[in-house]
């Protein structure tokens, strides 16, 4: 993969944007389309359902509902936009001020100009810290092989 694509894909951070929630050129999108087709007028069935099979169907309309916002989400990455997900992120800015792509390429990193919660924080450290130990190109292979929301600590 070359490096410009890669750019497209890993945030500054090293989070993958294609796997984001939000992100218009990511699966969950592409995929909430393809089961939003699929699933049809699923509607009148969900409501038979829930009175024969099993009452959560009668939750249809709440995932419905869901599930349609996730075929309208519109963020082509951190690096295009600021982040829906987290609009105080300092890293966006900071990366372009530094003049580097990912934060583990600054010679202050880790620093404290994130604006992350602890949780994310962390991880943002751990990614970071795996680019720099097998290179940017590996490590965007790797993020692909793993969910975005997931408890551990790997690649994202």
């Amino acid at each position: 993969m070359e490096y410009e694509e890669i750019l497209n894909i890993l945030g500054p951070c090293g989070s993958n944007c294609r796997k984001c929630v939000f992100n218009s050129n990511g699966n969950i999108k592409k995929h909430s389309e393809e089961l939003k087709e699929l699933l049809g007028l699923f509607d009148l069935y969900a409501e038979r359902f829930s009175g024969l099979i099993d009452p959560v169907f009668k939750k249809y309309p709440d995932f419905k509902e869901f599930l349609e916002f996730l075929t309208k989400v519109d963020c082509g990455g951190c690096r295009k936009q600021k982040c829906d997900i987290y609009p105080d992120c300092g890293v966006v800015d900071c990366h372009k001020e530094k003049g580097v792509d990912f934060c583990f390429q600054c010679n202050e990193f880790p620093c404290a100009k994130t604006n992350f919660d602890s949780d994310l924080k962390r991880r943002w450290i751990l990614m970071n810290k795996r680019m720099k130990v097998i290179g940017v190109e590996a490590y965007c292979e790797e993020s692909m092989k793993y969910p975005r929301y997931r408890p551990d600590v790997g690649p994202e």
